[in-house]
């Protein structure tokens, strides 16, 4: 299978609502579950394991790694440290898209409400019915298991086609956007693809989706029960004429890394145009002038690859080529956050810097003029972020925002000369009060720094230089003094 670097598919994880339209909720106190919490937080979220040794069966892992199990009278725990056989389930997708969750061993449903909850049904009724909603950052790549090969807005813009071989470019996100209780797949320009392969400004019957999952896959059922796929030489995705999904209906989504360009102090873009060199030389930003960032989870050290899969490395006197074909420690560069620009250290213990005639070397002691870069994020046009405690929206009736919300805000990200300026839907703009609150109703643009902190994670600089953070409320303020937990976004 065809990855964007280190990756695999995404482990999916969701929240799962009842019929009362309530989310099933892991407790801390007792390892206790019920149906109470009207939104998904933490305690809501739940990772789905496939078993591969026992075909369709699935394991519901809470968020204290603890695993649902039922045992043969239908009492329901969630203590389990690792799967046992109580802890077996069978999904029993209906036409609507719910899930009815089957005890392998006992054949019966899970369902109830509040704090009665059972497995103990013998047929489906509205009480053992569940609605699926994804918790993964909704940004991401979509790879079609059948073609392995990545979806992503054509060069006509005219539809999503499936046939690139690694997802490269802004035209590779898409955005998965929960609509009432149905997923529609937005690209990078904000329009909606349609169950007819054509791309529309606006949501509509036509363009909300039914999630299911096959064997740890995903695919897509539009309105009229037919599935989405990849049709014709370019792979154009639109709903066939298949009622049932096979190979050709399935999807895995994997992480979209932040893929960026970097502009040196003589104003040109660092390209791998000349060969395999890594030289400042270009006037525009190409594919050749784009390198995909990942970060380790361990080190924060991070390595930069190119679209055909080669990784900067350090070689022989300092320089820095496009050659290395795996991660080792001449691939690794710290990265230094300086405002509206950054410096990069190699695995020698000395900073790159851009030579008289472009070539990048790691070959200085310390911090010059020479040694800066400013880099710029090209694959998120829209923002959506998450936090510890959920996604960033703007608080209904207000002009604060609120840090904490199970449901998102799409904002907008416009690059200017080494900071961002973030924007609503409204057309205003971020800001920070005298207060301290982050506000979205700036009429001129407030000038944002983005630190690239850890695998999947930004911290955020005001103009001030502090950080933005969620505070206990759940309130999004300027006031971080560190990048600590809640000063961290998935992006």
């Amino acid at each position: 299978m065809p990855t964007n670097g280190t990756n695999k598919a995404l482990k999916l994880q969701f929240g799962l609502i009842n019929h009362e339209s309530r989310y099933l909720t892991a407790e801390a106190f007792g390892f206790k579950v019920n149906a109470s919490a009207p939104s998904m937080k933490r305690k809501q979220i739940w990772t789905l394991e496939h078993d591969e040794r026992h075909g369709q069966v699935v394991y519901l892992r809470s968020h204290l790694g603890r695993y649902l199990a039922s045992d043969k009278d239908g009492k329901v725990s969630c203590e389990d440290e690792q799967p046992s056989e109580g802890c077996r389930f069978l999904i029993v997708a209906q036409s609507d898209g719910r899930w009815a969750l089957q005890s392998e061993p006992h054949l019966r449903f899970f369902g109830g409400s509040e704090d009665y909850l059972s497995c103990f049904a013998q047929t489906i009724g509205e009480a053992e019915l569940w609605a699926m909603h994804l918790a993964l950052h909704p940004q991401a790549n979509l790879l079609s298991v059948s073609r392995r090969r990545y979806a992503h807005l054509s060069t006509s813009e005219a539809e999503v086609s499936v046939d690139g071989n690694v997802p490269w470019g802004v035209r590779s996100l898409l955005t998965l956007a929960y609509l009432d209780g149905r997923y529609c797949l937005k690209t990078c320009d904000g329009r909606f693809l349609n169950h007819d392969g054509k791309l529309v400004q606006e949501s509509s019957r036509g363009t909300g989706f039914t999630l299911e999952l096959r064997q740890g896959k995903l695919a897509f059922k539009d309105c009229e029960g037919k599935y989405l796929a990849p049709t014709g030489p370019t792979g154009t995705l639109r709903a066939g004429r298949c009622s049932k999904p096979g190979k050709d209906e399935l999807f895995d989504l994997e992480e979209s890394h932040p893929q960026v360009v970097f502009q040196a102090p003589n104003g040109k873009y660092v390209s791998i145009r000349q060969g395999v060199n890594i030289s400042a030389n270009q006037e525009d930003e190409t594919d050749m002038e784009t390198f995909q960032m990942e970060i380790n989870r361990e080190s924060r050290k991070c390595t930069f690859r190119t679209k055909e899969g080669h990784y900067w490395t350090l070689v022989s006197h300092g320089g820095i080529q496009a050659t290395a074909t795996e991660v080792a420690a001449n691939t690794m560069f710290e990265l230094e956050w300086l405002g509206r620009r950054m410096a990069l250290r190699a695995g020698n213990g000395k900073y790159v810097c851009t030579k008289k005639n472009g070539q990048l070397a790691a070959v200085s002691e310390s911090v010059g003029e020479d040694e800066q870069l400013v880099l710029k994020l090209i694959n998120r046009p829209m923002l959506i972020l998450r936090g510890e405690n959920g996604f960033i929206c703007r608080h209904r009736g207000s002009n604060t925002l609120d840090a904490s919300r199970s449901v998102y805000d799409i904002f907008s990200l416009h690059f200017s000369q080494g900071a961002y300026h973030i924007k609503g839907a409204d057309g205003r703009f971020w800001y920070v009060s005298s207060s301290g609150l982050v506000c979205a109703d700036g009429e001129t643009a407030e000038d944002f720094c983005l630190e690239f902190l850890e695998h999947g994670r930004v911290g955020i600089r005001t103009k001030n230089g502090t950080y933005l953070r969620g505070d206990q409320g759940g309130t999004l303020k300027g006031d971080g003094h560190t990048a600590d937990a809640s000063a961290l976004w998935e992006y």
